[in-house]
């Protein structure tokens, strides 16, 4: 499987990816905080759907010789017309999806390329189909929101589907691995993210991530579905 990421510009905005599935039948799913909207070409027949924030690694089935294009949304922006807890762990597929256009709340859309993404975003937060709550914003970026804890929790699980501690510990399980896969030792990353000890990142790779610190630092394991900084992971 060949992964290309990148960052945006866009506030809405968590990444842009492509990927191309070349003799890969199965590949390991990371933990994410993040939905998105995917879509993918096999055989000629375009698809689209919405992919949910995921809780724990797994195990995911890969189209042979499909193109995917996605977009990962930030923390916090969701849309408008689906709960956003019903989206964890799972997802839902699309219909009348074509290589031009694609059918979200009850409107039709033109299907992005990689270097679209922004203006089809742009389009989506116009017409407000996708909205942020400004309480869970503030907590996000830092800010003590003037509101109770209970509150604020139960707002950020209406917006995010989940809680801010899934957030903040699948958020640093998936920064450990990717620092591990650049060849840091999982002592410099218990150091630099805040993990108690070896043990305690060990544990949270197995649940997160799905892979041993030494598998991520040898770049071995099978397909990994995380960026890894445009690299090919096979």
């Amino acid at each position: 499987m060949v992964f290309e990421t990148r960052g945006s510009d866009s506030p809405w905005i968590d990444s842009v990816w492509t990927c191309r599935s070349e003799h890969v039948t199965e590949m390991t799913c990371v933990a994410s905080q993040n939905w998105g909207l995917v879509f993918w070409v096999q055989e000629d027949v375009a698809f689209a759907g919405i992919s949910g924030p995921e809780t724990r690694c797994g195990t995911a089935p890969v189209p042979e010789g499909a193109d995917f294009v996605g977009v990962q949304f930030t923390v916090g922006t969701s849309l408008r017309a689906v709960s956003a807890p019903t989206l964890v762990d799972g997802g839902i597929l699309l219909p009348d999806v074509t290589d031009r256009k694609f059918w979200l709340a009850g409107s039709h859309w033109e299907t992005p390329r990689a270097d679209t993404a922004e203006a089809l975003v742009e389009r989506l937060v116009r017409d407000e189909v996708l909205v942020r709550d400004p309480l869970v914003s503030a907590a996000l970026s830092g800010q003590l929101p003037a509101t109770t804890e209970r509150t604020l929790e139960r707002r950020f699980r209406a917006a995010t589907g989940l809680t801010q501690g899934a957030v903040r510990q699948i958020g640093r399980a998936r920064s450990a691995a990717l620092l591990l896969s650049a060849g840091e030792a999982p002592s410099q990353v218990v150091d630099k993210l805040g993990y108690y000890d070896e043990p305690h990142l060990a544990r949270a790779l197995r649940r997160y991530v799905g892979r041993t610190a030494g598998q991520l630092r040898e770049g071995s394991g099978g397909a990994l579905a995380l960026d890894l900084g445009q690299r090919t992971t096979s």
